[in-house]
């Protein structure tokens, strides 16, 4: 796969993955203490830098990752979402995370469609899940959008093990006849 090459766009969103000159704009929605909330919580720029190469890394290594969500018309980084599978995963994840600007206006809704229709033609996953905090009823609305239902509790890996999630999911099939 040529990363350079790729970019999914919808009508707002341009996603691909993550460059360098988007790491400003990541460390800031990571210092952020409402945006991450319900993911890990805030961290230090040395440790967003850590956070960022992981997920770009992940790019070479899996062959997926989560995309930079730019916003087309300002050509910011307004967030990541996409395939997300680290080890010990309790699935395979299309997760989101935007920032605290880009909130309320539908983006995550219309990147994630397009990440999950690249996601099941592209990797050949047979069900995405959302690792999402009993909470978090944003993230649970938008996994109820997307057509996925509530599986239960789930279980993260270190070092987030401490951390209740609950685990929504669908098929492939599912998700293709909901699309047709």
């Amino acid at each position: 796969m040529d990363l350079d090459s790729l970019r999914i766009e919808t009508d707002r969103l341009i996603l691909r993955p993550p460059l360098a000159q988007d790491f400003d704009a990541y460390a800031a929605k990571m210092a952020d203490a409402e945006a991450t909330l319900f993911t890990g919580g805030v961290q230090t720029r040395a440790l967003a830098w850590r956070s960022f190469l992981g997920k770009a890394g992940a790019w070479t290594i899996q062959g997926f990752s989560m995309f930079a969500v730019i916003e087309k018309t300002s050509g910011q980084w307004i967030g990541q979402l996409g395939p997300w599978h680290p080890e010990g995963w309790p699935g395979t994840e299309v997760g989101w995370g935007l920032a605290r600007h880009a909130w309320g206006k539908g983006y995550a809704l219309e990147g994630c469609i397009a990440a999950i229709d690249w996601t099941f033609d592209r990797l050949g996953w047979d069900e995405v899940i959302h690792s999402i905090h009993p909470d978090n009823h944003a993230s649970q609305a938008l996994a109820r959008r997307l057509g996925s239902t509530l599986r239960g509790p789930g279980k993260l890996p270190a070092p987030h093990e401490g951390s209740p999630t609950e685990i929504w999911a669908q098929t492939r099939e599912q998700w293709r006849r909901r699309r047709a």
